[in-house]
């Protein structure tokens, strides 16, 4: 059994994943983002999960997680799915509290990030872009990077799962009770990638969807631009891959 965290648990797919991979007896850390969402974890927590606390938005709280995680036991895997739709927020812990973490934590052997079919929106181009979210983030931008975050680890890190998962377009908090996908589709990829003994699941630099490898956007496995983008976050955030 493996010792995983989901980052964004209190609720949605982060809940979902962070559920299942309690329920196949692995050890799960849930993370929330404030001491109010974390009392919604209090289920889980009683299932037998640990929890960290920390706003995403805030690079110093994600260093703190980051600490806190380090002093304990190893991780095996990271689920980074804590996101945000709109707002100042997107591109903080859309991209950069992900970025923070991988650095932070070089010993996970899987990584899982959470894209979207969004991210053929986005621009492939880091001028102008607003790491600090000053003022309101590109939802699709944030997750061209961040899917392009996925590709760059698993090339640079070759001992490392490293994976990007389109959950679809699921009834979520963030995406609408209207949403047309399937929840329970929407999560069990990230389950699959981060803890599944499946040939298919032991492979790396892939953007899935309900566990089909597909094509993301052609700048994901541009390496010129995958290097801009980790220099441009190391200069932002002082910190290098």
């Amino acid at each position: 059994m493996s010792r995983i965290l989901v980052t964004g648990s209190a609720d949605g797919l982060g809940r979902a994943a962070a559920d299942a991979l309690l329920s196949e007896g692995h050890e799960v850390v849930v993370h929330a983002r404030n001491e109010r969402r974390a009392a919604d974890l209090a289920e889980l927590a009683d299932r037998g999960a640990h929890l960290v606390v920390g706003d995403f938005a805030d690079r110093d709280a994600v260093r703190g997680v980051a600490a806190e995680l380090a002093d304990a036991e190893p991780l095996d895997a990271v689920v980074h799915n804590a996101g945000v739709w709109s707002g100042p927020a997107v591109m903080p812990v859309n991209i950069v509290a992900p970025y923070l973490l991988t650095a932070l934590l070089p010993g996970p052997r899987r990584l899982v990030y959470l894209s979207s079919g969004s991210h053929f929106g986005g621009r492939p181009s880091l001028t102008g872009v607003d790491w600090r979210g000053v003022s309101a983030g590109s939802y699709a931008d944030s997750k061209l990077f961040v899917t392009t975050l996925a590709a760059a680890v698993a090339r640079l890190r070759p001992a490392v799962l490293s994976n990007a998962v389109d959950p679809g377009w699921v009834p979520t908090k963030m995406g609408g009770p209207g949403a047309p996908d399937d929840l329970e589709l929407g999560h069990r990829t990230q389950v699959w990638l981060a803890a599944g003994d499946a040939p298919e699941a032991l492979t790396s630099g892939g953007y899935w969807y309900h566990r089909e490898r597909q094509e993301p956007h052609r700048a994901v496995h541009d390496e010129a631009f995958q290097d801009r983008l980790l220099y441009a976050l190391a200069e932002e955030t002082g910190t290098e891959l």
